[in-house]
This record gives structure tokens, sequence and C-alpha cells, in this order.
């Protein structure tokens, strides 16, 4: 931050914002961050674009996430759309097919900035395939995967969790419930945990929700592989239904593997952030244990999934100019998503929640000032390490696109939790595989049939 923030450039800021705001072009900027300090921070970056152009002034508006659609919906309406979004990658393709988003533009700010320096994975999500041009400007995001004790892989001479058959056969070497010890932690309680661990088997196996042409193929061969390999895994869990919680028997040494996004990060590395994991509260099994320093090293991630095709599960949020601007308007937006996308500012954003606001530029991602954080993170993990996890960028997909093309309904069946639903009933409930998926077929039908 005190490459970004000096004592000079905030007063020029604010000479600047009391003083010429009245005459400058504006950019309405939307973010779905609305955490007061991150807002304070990006409120900066603001005020500092606006010193270096005095006559462009940044409205920031802080939006949750959960009401963008209804707001976007509502500003369209009116005709009041903001100048330049930052949202999910999911909601930047919707916002493209409703004709809002200006695909001329962002894909100017991409070609701009430079697209051989954005991880691939990442593009592709925001790309619409009819027009190759690009919905979102790829600026942060999170990835999700088997965080694992490389110690105890080594020891055993078990080769890395990337595919079905090292992810099982490590899952079921660990297995030591005698010594409450367990292989692998997986979601088989009915919530996001456990949908977010199932999709990125699916995707790995080509077991989308959708086909190319939006036709509900859930039901399908491959979705009963998916499901019964599932269902196998989850014979090595810890006892009960489980979610992410359960994390607790891997920073306590119980635990040879486990899903997490890159959030878990400073868990790992700091006493103060593994506190919470480290007690007897939980888990009447576990009597709790002192912090392991080394246990930051010992730890590896695998980022991508292997059988089919590599599937890597996370999240993309991203830049988009919103479209039916006047010329200067344009050009103010375009230069203020360039500047965004500078090193400081990549850096300052990232360091807002280290490991959960990776960035989307490799060359920036690879960089001393990027590795810097402010409470030494990422220099636990080591640079090698920490590229290794962003790197999963290059293969990340998700149900909700298909060839480039996003299908809204997706999001409406998350939020009915089918598929978690489904996993309770073939895993906990021991539910035959077929009727479990027949089930959730027939819920998702309900949901894709309703106009």
């Amino acid at each position: 931050m005190k490459r970004l923030i000096t004592t000079l450039s905030l007063a020029v800021a604010s000479y600047f914002f009391f003083f010429q705001t009245a005459f400058a072009t504006t950019v309405e900027y939307w973010t779905t961050q609305t955490q007061s300090d991150r807002l304070q921070t990006i409120q900066v970056m603001a005020d500092v674009f606006t010193a270096l152009h005095p006559d462009i002034h940044v409205k920031v508006v802080a939006i949750d996430e959960n009401d963008v659609p209804k707001q976007m919906a509502a500003a369209a309406a009116s005709n009041t759309l903001p100048n330049v979004i930052e949202v999910g990658s999911n909601l930047s393709l919707a916002f493209a097919e409703q004709g809002i988003i200006d695909l001329a533009a962002t894909t100017d700010v991409v070609n701009a900035i430079g697209k051989n320096r954005f991880y691939q994975g990442a593009l592709k999500l925001v790309e619409d395939p009819v027009k190759q041009e690009y919905v979102a400007v790829p600026y942060r995001g999170w990835v999700q995967g088997i965080w694992y004790r490389a110690d105890w892989f080594k020891k055993a001479g078990l080769a890395p969790p990337t595919t079905w058959e090292a992810i099982e056969k490590a899952a079921k070497y660990f297995y030591k419930p005698g010594k409450n010890q367990y292989g692998i932690l997986i979601g088989t309680k009915a919530d996001s945990y456990a949908e977010q661990v199932y999709t990125q088997f699916a995707l790995s196996d080509n077991a989308p929700l959708f086909n190319e042409e939006g036709q509900l193929v859930f039901d399908s061969k491959a979705q009963k592989e998916v499901l019964d390999f599932y269902k196998q895994l989850a014979r090595y869990n810890p006892p009960g239904p489980q979610t992410w919680r359960a994390r607790d028997y891997y920073l306590q040494g119980k635990l040879a593997m486990f899903f997490y996004s890159t959030y878990i990060m400073d868990d790992l590395a700091l006493a103060e952030a593994a506190a919470s994991s480290l007690g007897s509260d939980n888990f009447a099994d576990l009597k709790g244990a002192a912090f392991d320093p080394e246990l930051v090293k010992n730890t590896r991630l695998a980022p991508t999934i292997t059988h089919k095709s590599p599937s890597t599960f996370g999240t993309l949020n991203g830049f988009s100019v919103m479209a039916k601007q006047s010329k200067e308007d344009l050009e103010a937006s375009k230069a203020f998503i360039e500047y965004m996308n500078e090193k400081d500012q990549v850096v300052a954003y990232s360091h807002m929640a280290v490991g959960g606001h990776l960035p989307m530029l490799k060359d920036i991602a690879q960089s001393n000032e990027f590795m810097n954080d402010p409470k030494g993170i990422f220099n636990r993990y080591g640079k090698k390490q920490v590229q290794a996890i962003i790197a999963g960028f290059e293969n990340i997909k998700n149900f909700a696109i298909v060839d480039g093309k996003a299908f809204p309904k997706a999001g409406e069946i998350f939020s009915k939790q089918i598929i978690p639903r489904m996993i309770y009933k073939a895993v906990i409930e021991n539910e035959d595989t077929q009727k479990s998926l027949d089930w959730a077929e027939q819920q998702m039908k309900q949901i894709v049939d309703k106009k």
C-alpha cells in the first residue's frame, strides 16, 4: 500500500475531488466488495486515478453480489447503467447476452493490457464464443483443489493427488480410523461445499449440467460414474456428514487431503488464523493441538484434477465496460480499467484478501511485490508453490458455462441445493446412485421448464 498511497497523492486526489468533480467526466464503478476496509482501499485507488486524470471522477458504488442482477435490471430499465462493473464471470456473460455490455470496448482493454499476460483458462471463462470478444477483463479470483500432506505422500511413495486413481489410492492408504486418521475430506452435507467439490470431479469427467444447445443432460452415464466415485471416496472421510469445518482434522494432523479454496492459505500459515481449528469444540474425537509451523511447508495444493479432461474449480471476477456510453465516457471507462490493472493496483487489491483475490495477470502473480503481502503469508509458501496454485486458472471450469455460453438456470439450480441434496441421499442415506440421479434430474427439469 505504501507504493500506492502517499500523503501527496491523497492530498492531490482530495483537491481534484472537491474542486473539479463538477466539471469532470464521471465513471460510475460498481463493485461487489462491501466490507468497509476494502472499500476504503478501493476509494483511495479511485482518488489517485482522479489525481492522475483530473478530468475524470470515479464514483465507487458497493453492491452486494446477490443484489447485482436486480439492481442491474433496474438500471437497464431506467437507462441509468453504470459505466464499469466488477462482478463474477457468470454475471458478466449473462449481462452480455442481455446486450448491456460493450464487448468491443471490453475487448479493447484486454488487448491493450495484452492477451498473453492473462491465464488462458480465465480468458476462456469470459469469451463470447460467437463474436469471439470478451465480456470482461479477468481481474481476480480463487481456485479450489486438494490440499495434501506432501511429506506423508513422499514417505509413502505416492503420486500427488491429481488423477482419480491417485486420489483414491492415497485416500485408502491413509485411512486409519483406529488411529483417528482419515484419508480425505469431501463434502457430504447438503451444502454448497459439497457441490463445489462434486463439480470439480464432474467437470473432470466431462459430465455437465447442460449441453451446448442448453438442453439438460445431468442424468448421464458420465454423471453416474462421478457419483459412484464420490460415494467410494466418502468411505475415507471423517465420520458422519461432513463439510468444510472438518478442515480441523487436517490442521490437527489427522487428515491426509482435503478440498478447499485458496482462502485457506492464511489458516495454514498463521497461528492466529488457525486458532479456530485447533480446539476440541467442533469434533468430539479431536482433542485439540498446538499450531504446527511446519504444516505450511509440508502442504501442497493440487489445483487440477484430471480424468477425461483437466478441471480446476474456482471463481473469477472481472471488469466490464457497460453499453450505451458517450465516446468521452467510454474512453474514461477504458482508462480506469487499464489503471486498475497496473501492478500497484493489482497488488493492493490482491492483498485485501490474501489467497482469495489471486491476480489474473501472470507477470504480476509472479512478481516480488505480489509475494510480499503485509502478513508474509505468501512467503511462507514460497514463490514456486504460490505460482503452482495460481496456475490452476489455466484450466478453470464451472457448470454454468458450456463452450463459453452461459446458462443462467445453473444459478437457480445451485440456489435450490439440488446437487448437494442428491449427494446426501446417495452417500449418507445410501440411496441407489441411479435413483439419486433420477431425483436430481427431475428437480432440475422443474426449474429449466419453468417460464
